[in-house]
């Protein structure tokens, strides 16, 4: 693909139909409003019934897309050939006991999708409980949400989605007979807790808006028409989700937003149970608890806990008056997560950018670490169904390392290796470089960067670097392995990930100053990482190609408008750019819970002004741009079709030169793209493609 030759595809013409709104004094103008289809609640449903001219615009953008892409083809098929050749397709995950069974996850060769199974604990003949393969014929799109068996083994309450939207429909699997029973509960989050006598499940419900609302409970084999309400969050800012203690007596349900959250305990063991409110939402305090013996273990940011500590109350008293320091606060070492066992606490924390495993004997209080030596590196926890077990799993990674997944008795600290990602066309870890570099912020803050690179890779400027970056909702980019990521840094790419503030990476500070108010930061932070990289000799200015996705997205959007020199191209996946029309929008399914993150512009006229002052839409620039790559999906309810299509017909009108800017929706998936493993390996191998081709790849530079 060239940029503007001749014989080009010329891109589609989106009209401009102006609509102007005024809010706090200032006028708001919007050429594009109108590709916002008024029935989109029903598009999430039913894709079918998007209104025909804007459904046009979205076909004609696709072709564009596809016809700038096409010399790209041999290149793309090459490299989905060696991200597939580095899959073993025929793959399990270890066995994961629970009483009488073990199951576990699978995939056969040359599947797309999970095959869910179990068998006799520690080994005999597999029973295939869920065939997703199977289960996605005649779907464009499927996508496994929850699956749980019932505490009697029976019944699997398993749900899927079918439109890309998250509106999961829940069934239930006989084990014994291998067929789904008549029950079938729709417009759910999926996720399904069972009562301890498995005569009923509970629930999330999604509401007309597409924000989940309402807990229910359904009786096995009972019309869904009969079924109770539990709990309603009618407050729209709030979202109410369910999550189960690992003793499975309670089943929690939290409401929250971005700043708050509040919990109630269901007991499990009585059918009856009505929800009991721990603590009321508070601005500022959040809390999520687990379940010990006689009382609640709390993780939450009490009495200025910035960086989260760990609490117990007793369960004759659950409000805040009874909460007492168990694990206490220590600035910039932050607490993320609990998992409870009978005779073990184990929890996860993040100091220094570096994760690690800390286990705790109720017995004694006697506390040590899992914690590993390379410079960055990612964790993850997998406790398992069994509570009153001495074994714990988790998986280990690097940039480098192929994620290891390890059982570690508690007790004795052994640690075994259960199971190692193969990569079948053969990866030496030695072959690459893992490193950690910090960049100066405008403000002066340290802005950590992971890098990934081939041995042998020049660092003279003249390599190509993709840099990735998110930085929102205090969501923390981990250094994981990815195989994909080898296709660029075996062709002489540097590999980078930009720990940008409104990320959790430094701590929750390093949340703080990313969001509301502060949220250009996040943007600085990225362009300083960016400069420090060419300073730094691993990449050159125009050599650089940017990559973000929903918030990520937002920061693609602003940095291009910000910096646009510095970057070859941007790929940006279903980008959150049209912030402020977006916030400005109350029925939207995330914009009440989202004032939180970003400001309500309706009600304050300084968060109006300072999105105003960054949204990547409604700052476009006269001025040349790099190359864009945005992708949207047509039933994404997080980030609507709308807003790529929206900020590629405006960068088109607005801009002096650069590009080409392309728009490609995925007509038949949301927020996460293409449902089946090698389906979503095509979408990354079109992106690595278009990274390639922008910064002037040729076969020959090969390492």
């Amino acid at each position: 693909m060239t940029r503007d030759t001749p014989n080009s595809p010329k891109p589609p013409h989106i009209r401009s139909l102006m609509t102007t709104r005024s809010f706090h004094a200032t006028e708001v103008k919007d050429p594009y409003a109108w590709l916002r289809a008024d029935n989109w609640q029903e598009v999430l449903s039913d894709p079918t019934v998007l209104p025909a001219p804007i459904r046009a615009v979205l076909d004609d953008e696709n072709r564009y897309a596809a016809a700038l892409l096409a010399p790209q083809e041999p290149l793309k098929r090459s490299l989905l050939a060696e991200m597939r050749a580095r899959i073993k397709e025929e793959d399990a995950d270890p066995p994961c006991p629970d009483g009488p069974f073990d199951y576990y996850e699978r995939t056969r060769e040359g599947g797309e999708h999970e095959l869910y199974c179990r068998r006799p604990r520690g080994g005999g003949p597999e029973t295939l409980l869920l065939d997703g393969d199977a289960l996605a014929q005649g779907h464009d799109y499927f996508s496994f949400g929850d699956a749980m068996h019932a505490p009697d083994h029976g019944l699997l309450a398993w749900s899927a989605d079918t439109q890309g939207s998250e509106l999961h429909t829940i069934r239930f699997l006989d084990m014994a007979r291998g067929r789904n029973r008549r029950d079938r509960i729709s417009r759910t989050d999926g996720t399904v807790i069972w009562s301890s006598d498995g005569s009923a499940i509970y629930y999330v419900k999604i509401d007309r808006n597409h924000r989940p609302a309402r807990i229910m409970r359904h009786r096995i084999g009972t019309p869904v028409a009969t079924d109770d309400l539990i709990f309603e969050e009618k407050n729209p800012s709030l979202f109410a989700h369910l999550e189960m203690t690992r003793s499975r007596r309670f089943a929690v349900i939290r409401s929250h937003d971005h700043d708050s959250s509040e919990s109630r305990l269901l007991d499990l063991d009585d059918p009856q149970a009505r929800p009991q409110l721990i603590e009321p939402r508070q601005p500022g305090l959040r809390y999520e608890v687990e379940h010990h013996g006689d009382r609640l273990l709390i993780r939450c940011n009490a009495d200025g806990a910035k960086d989260f500590k760990i609490m117990q109350a007793p369960l004759t008293g659950l409000d805040r008056s009874h909460w007492r320091d168990l694990n206490p606060h220590v600035p910039g070492r932050m607490c993320l997560g609990l998992a409870v066992f009978k005779e073990y606490l184990v929890w996860m924390e993040r100091e220094a950018g570096l994760p690690r495993i800390m286990i705790r004997r109720w017995q004694d209080g006697d506390t040590h670490a899992i914690a590993f030596d390379e410079k960055a590196y990612a964790l993850g926890l997998d406790p398992g169904y069994e509570y009153d077990s001495p074994w714990l799993r988790f998986t280990y990674s690097s940039m480098t390392t192929p994620h290891r997944t390890f059982d570690y008795n508690m007790a004795t600290r052994e640690r075994r290796m259960v199971k190692e990602q193969v990569i079948p066309s053969g990866h030496n870890p030695e072959d690459y470089v893992t490193d950690r570099i910090f960049a100066r912020s405008d403000d002066g803050a340290e802005v950590p960067v992971s890098l990934l690179y081939r041995k042998g890779t020049r660092l003279d400027g003249s390599a190509p670097l993709l840099l990735y970056g998110y930085g929102a909702y205090g969501h923390a980019l981990s250094a994981s392995f990815s195989s994909t990521r080898l296709s660029l840094v075996d062709r002489g790419f540097v590999y980078a990930i930009a720990h940008v503030r409104g990320g959790t990476e430094k701590g929750f500070a390093w949340y703080e100053q990313g969001k509301l108010a502060h949220k250009p930061n996040t943007f600085h932070d990225f362009l300083a990482a960016a400069r420090h990289l060419i300073a730094s000799g691993y990449t050159s200015k125009g050599r650089i190609v940017a990559h973000g996705g929903s918030a990520g997205g937002m920061l693609m959007g602003a940095i291009a408008n910000m910096a646009p020199e510095l970057f070859a191209a941007i790929l940006a996946d279903v980008p959150f750019v049209d912030v402020l029309n977006t916030m400005l929008d109350a029925s939207l399914p995330l914009t009440p819970p989202e004032w939180q993150e970003w400001g309500n512009p309706l009600a304050s006229a300084e968060a109006f002004a300072s999105i105003a002052a960054y949204s990547p839409y409604d700052n476009i620039k006269a001025q040349a741009y790099p190359a864009i790559f945005a992708q949207g999906g047509l039933s994404d309810p997080r980030v609507t079709y709308w807003e790529p299509a929206k900020w590629v017909a405006r960068l088109r009108e607005t801009m002096t030169g650069g590009g080409p800017i392309l728009l490609k929706t995925n007509m038949d998936a949301g927020h996460g793209g293409a449902s089946g493993r090698f389906d979503h390996l095509a979408e990354v191998a079109t992106d690595y493609a278009f990274a390639l081709t922008m910064v002037g790849w040729q076969d020959q530079v090969s390492l």
